[in-house]
């Protein structure tokens, strides 16, 4: 192995370096716009890792941000145990039946080993073109053991056999939790520095709900893959879920833009890295004037949080403007801490 993969990079450490110069790191979860300066489609891009890996090399040598993910792509976990998955050319692909109903259904899935599956190794080998070419840290991302519990049984009924058949729902979140452990396991051998969980279905649930099904497994997560970094993306407006996200003992928390961050940092604490929080949908249709404005604005809102990253809400179309990206990058480098220059100018 060679010492650069043997490396590993910190985002949160970056996080703090860099806020002691008095700028924050850029990150935006960019991707898919990566297609337009490839002139390559979705589905190319979701099955070969060449293609995937031009795509985000274009985007990084672009726009030079401080730390790149991969595609995101709520699918892969489920496609590769045989769930029934629509690959639209231009859309992003999208489970169309949930085929757990009993005990006896989710057995049928435990035989599998998703790393045999071709859409897995696509990703895992886009990580180690990145690992080896990209001097900041990379990041994967891989569905939350709740979410692919909600694509094998189905997001509404899983909701109702929580109630009802708790045992059912219990078994097919641990079996889906080992499902993640095994893929994270395989990103973090193929050299990431960050696992992004992605946990959109933990919106519906209560703080007390999060607590008894989710807490442990996250900590479970974090304690055995202790030389990484693990963040959770919950979608939509999660402020009721703040407090008990940050207890699972995660290293940072991708908020959605319909979480006030200035909120988010007085409940989790000084010591949680928040990442976040342009809308998509503005970055897609503002001007390139408004989104350096909006962007202005979070990163004053976020100014007393040390342990904090510049991003979107959730991962970017990829029709989106590249000038917009653009102004979201120049916002972001444009922006200084006074408290921190006046503090030097002291010394």
């Amino acid at each position: 192995m060679s010492k650069r993969m043997q490396e590993r990079f910190s985002l949160s450490s970056l996080a703090k370096t860099l806020y002691e110069q008095g700028r924050r790191p850029i990150v935006p979860l960019m991707g898919y716009p990566g297609l337009q300066l490839t002139k390559t489609n979705i589905k190319q891009n979701q099955f070969n890792h060449i293609v995937q890996f031009q795509s985000l090399s274009r985007l990084y040598d672009r726009f030079q941000p401080d730390s790149m993910f991969f595609m995101m792509d709520l699918s892969v976990e489920a496609s590769a145990l045989g769930l029934a998955v629509r690959f639209p050319l231009e859309e992003t692909p999208s489970v169309e039946d949930h085929p757990v109903k009993t005990h006896e259904d989710l057995r049928g899935f435990r035989k599998i080993d998703i790393l045999g599956d071709g859409r897995v190794s696509v990703f895992i080998e886009t990580l180690h073109h990145m690992r080896s070419a990209f001097p900041c840290p990379v990041g994967a991302y891989v569905i939350g053991p709740l979410t692919l519990a909600g694509l094998l049984i189905g997001a509404n009924e899983l909701a109702i056999k929580s109630l009802i058949e708790p045992e059912l729902f219990r078994e097919t979140v641990e079996f889906s939790y080992q499902v993640v452990m095994r893929y994270t396991q395989a990103l973090r051998d193929a050299g990431a520095d960050m696992i992004m969980v992605l946990e959109p279905t933990a919106v519906i649930f209560g703080p007390d709900q999060f607590r008894q099904n989710l807490t442990s497994l996250y900590r479970e997560m974090v304690g055995i893959f202790d030389d990484i970094e693990v963040i959770l993306h919950v979608c939509g407006d999660s402020t009721h879920l703040l407090k008990v996200m940050a207890d699972t003992g995660v290293a940072g928390l991708s908020l959605d833009s319909m979480v006030d961050l200035k909120k988010a940092a007085e409940i989790v604490g000084p010591q949680v890295m928040l990442i976040g929080n342009l809308s998509p949908i503005e970055m897609l249709t503002a001007n390139p004037n408004e989104v350096y404005i909006q962007t202005m604005e979070i990163l004053e809102k976020t100014k007393s949080h040390p342990p904090f990253v510049l991003s979107t809400g959730c991962d970017l179309p990829q029709d989106v403007p590249l000038e917009n990206i653009d102004a979201f990058i120049k916002a972001g480098k444009d922006w200084r801490q006074e408290s921190v220059f006046k503090k030097v100018e002291a010394n």
